[in-house]
């Protein structure tokens, strides 16, 4: 009796599981209809083509861009020529010294590729709208209906193509992929490198998509990837054969029906987004690792981050001071609430006081007290609207009470001087030479900054 029924739950039980994912072919699935709709343009190797263009001795040989001249730090561009030598954006110098012995480093200049990024949407412009800028190389065109035929959008690519090449330069080769939904086209401009042009058309999808990986599908990383295969799909045919529903249980959360849908050619409508900090971190040099290299670091990249907070009328709440031990590479990070403020002065105030905890948890550590990155975010962001004066404005320059007011007049009288006459033309505090002189502005792929950005 008791093995009957030890059966018979072991059946209700796997009947149960196989009801988890049920074998539902999705061709029953009605879609709607999924034209042509988007071109995704990505420049090749962008930074050191730039390079290239700019110095023709470069040409054709394998050039790494790097943020400093150092061997301890990581390439954040490589030439299509040194890509050849399994040479990548995170390549160490030292390694990528090893694999090639012709490399050819060269630093990097990020206020040219501003310039050359602004330079090629504008020529895009010249041939469609662009609808969305994605990242300092990368830029999303929807195509409306009397140019989204595959002829039509394949003609538009290569005009493009050739613009770019033709007015700005003949080293700055792109990547182009036209599909019905703007993930599928990043994914097809993924597909053919360098100078490559690849249709994800309806019809053959989503089978097109079987041979590449999860994490080529932007948003998939290593843990979304971990948890997807302990709900059994291991690759995008696994993940595309589920239900939509299943898909989204895989997921952990709504998105994995959106992405669902997303893989068949639906084009979605986009999610709105919205900023909610700004910051900036730095990576030191081995011999700038100490508590008062670290000390005037933040305090550089403090005094920026507010000069862009007030550049876009916002103030902030909340400062983050975060590290990176150089030991074990852990991560370190205190906040201190602020008062509604974009005045440089109340920010470094709170952030002398997150020192002496950072200064603390350095101290116990096997290694003492040796960062190898620190960073400063202004969060809790809100935009100025309906900015009010002050009711101790026109009090006595050294009442107490006016501080602020004088202090936030002063903190845009140094913005206008800085634009006028460059960075670091009047500062806050000491600047101790070195790289902590040249803590400027960088470009994050998916942000691309403004020219003002130079100059704070």
């Amino acid at each position: 009796m008791f093995g009957e029924l030890s059966a018979a739950t072991a059946s209700c039980s796997a009947r149960r599981c196989s009801a988890i994912v049920p074998a539902v072919p999705n061709d029953s699935l009605i879609l709607p209809p999924r034209p042509l709709r988007w071109l995704f343009l990505d420049l090749n190797s962008y930074f050191a083509s730039v390079e290239q263009q700019l110095d023709p001795a470069l040409r054709g040989k394998p050039v790494l861009v790097a943020p400093v001249d150092s061997d301890t730090t990581v390439a954040i561009a490589a030439s299509v020529e040194a890509k050849r030598y399994g040479i990548t954006t995170g390549t160490p110098v030292w390694e990528a010294k090893r694999l090639c012995r012709d490399l050819i480093i060269t630093p990097a200049r990020h206020e040219k590729y501003v310039e050359f990024h602004d330079a090629i949407v504008a020529e895009i412009w010249k041939h469609v709208p662009v609808t969305k800028v994605c990242s300092i190389d990368e830029v999303a065109c929807r195509l409306l209906d009397n140019e989204n035929s595959r002829a039509d959008a394949i003609a538009l690519a290569r005009r493009i193509k050739a613009g770019i090449r033709a007015n700005i330069g003949e080293c700055m080769t792109s990547s182009v992929g036209i599909a019905p939904n703007r993930l599928l086209a990043k994914l097809a401009s993924d597909m053919q490198k360098p100078d490559g042009l690849v249709v994800l058309d309806a019809e053959t999808l989503p089978e097109r998509l079987y041979d590449l990986s999860l994490r080529d599908i932007c948003g998939i990383g290593a843990k979304m990837e971990k948890r997807l295969a302990q709900d059994g799909v291991n690759d995008i045919r696994q993940l595309c054969e589920r239900r939509p529903r299943d898909a989204g249980t895989a997921w952990g959360g709504t998105n994995g029906d959106r992405l669902w849908y997303l893989l068949h050619g639906v084009d979605l409508p986009e999610k709105a987004t919205q900023s909610r900090s700004i910051g900036h971190s730095h990576v030191l040099s081995p011999s700038k690792r100490g508590p008062e290299a670290v000390r005037l670091t933040a305090r550089r990249l403090a005094l920026k981050a507010t000069s862009r907070l007030r550049r876009k009328s916002y103030r902030s709440r909340l400062l983050i001071l975060h590290a990176r031990f150089e030991d074990d590479k852990s991560t370190w990070r205190a906040s201190r609430k602020l008062s509604s403020t974009q005045d440089s002065f109340a920010v470094l105030a709170a952030l002398e006081t997150l020192f002496p905890l950072l200064y603390a948890a350095g101290k116990i550590r096997p290694g003492d007290f040796q960062i190898r990155m620190i960073g400063v975010t202004l969060g809790e962001i809100e935009p100025v609207t309906g900015e009010q004066q002050s009711l101790f404005g026109l009090l006595d320059p050294n009442d107490p009470l006016a501080r602020e007011t004088r202090t936030l007049s002063l903190s845009r009288a140094m913005d206008r001087i800085n634009e006028k006459f460059g960075r670091n033309a009047v500062s806050l505090g000491p600047q101790s030479g070195g790289r902590i002189d040249r803590v400027g502005t960088k470009i994050a792929f998916g942000r691309i900054p403004d020219l003002d950005e130079f100059h704070e």
